[in-house]
């Protein structure tokens, strides 16, 4: 086999995440739109999920050990971003701090997975208020849904604008507000409107709306944006060319039976992929 072909180089992303057996988010989901986003993804557990594409019946942190035990032994790799999902709990909480901690200046892109699509908690009081005590001051950039942002702003009055403010001024650098689940009054029906709040620049972008309901918008999102901050782009341009590829990802979904649809992050790969082989004989 020959090893011509071989890249110099991959982006690498340290992926801290549930694991969903459907593939819709969690580990398979990073990984995937990680890959689809040139970049090479390590994937440790914070979790181990009991789910279906409508919702969550049963999470089972993974031990905080295993989890420092499994990053540790990752050191000949050069982590390049970090992304962070579900944490279910505060000691998974604690072993992901450190974590981060020992990879400094590393970009760090959470999605904070508070609910499940079904309507499942998968957080409490105490842990978001961990989440904003021991995680948020290390996070690059949030990834909330207007519903999240509210709960982690700890019940700030005001708009969407002032609770990513609030939250900035514990530490997080950035803020990107997806519009998906509860659009904002002014948004037309027919749009999503996604806003960029940093301290040195605020963006926003609207996308058409598209029809149904996904399973792992979030984690494609997120894991996107952790690939193109991996690969050197700046926040403003990793995050617009992460909602594109999101956008992409869902457009061409794939709806099993009745549930939601999941997003299909390697839609450019034919349905049926044929290898070259060595067909020779004798």
């Amino acid at each position: 086999m020959t090893t011509s072909n071989v890249a110099p180089h991959l982006p690498v992303v340290l992926v801290l995440a549930g694991h969903d057996p459907t593939g819709g988010a969690g580990l398979m989901a990073d990984a995937e739109a990680i890959a689809a986003c040139g970049g090479w993804a390590l994937t440790v557990p914070t979790a181990l999920t009991v789910q279906n594409c409508r919702d969550v019946a049963e999470v089972v942190p993974v031990d905080p050990g295993t989890m420092r035990r499994m990053v540790a032994a990752l050191e000949g790799f050069e982590i390049a971003a970090i992304k962070v999902g579900l944490v279910a709990h505060t000691a998974t909480l604690d072993a992901v701090t450190d974590i981060v901690r020992r990879h400094p200046g590393v970009p760090l892109v959470v999605d904070p997975v508070l609910r499940a699509g079904g309507g499942s908690e998968l957080s409490t009081a105490e842990l978001v208020d961990a989440f904003r005590e021991r995680l948020l001051p290390l996070v690059d950039i949030l990834t909330p849904n207007r519903q999240e942002l509210a709960r982690l702003s700890a019940g700030a009055e005001g708009d969407d604008t002032e609770r990513a403010v609030e939250l900035m001024t514990l530490g997080c650098q950035a803020v990107l507000v997806t519009g998906t689940d509860d659009p904002s009054g002014r948004v037309p029906a027919d749009r999503v409107e996604h806003t960029l709040h940093a301290t040195d620049v605020s963006r926003q972008w609207s996308w058409p709306r598209l029809g149904g309901t996904f399973h792992g918008s979030g984690c494609t999102l997120a894991a996107a944006l952790a690939a193109r901050l991996a690969a050197g782009e700046t926040v403003v341009t990793a995050c617009e060319q992460a909602q594109a590829f999101t956008w992409q990802a869902l457009a061409h979904g794939w709806r099993p039976g009745h549930d939601q649809a999941l997003p299909r992050r390697l839609w450019q790969l034919p349905a049926v992929v044929s290898f070259p082989g060595d067909t020779s004989r004798g």
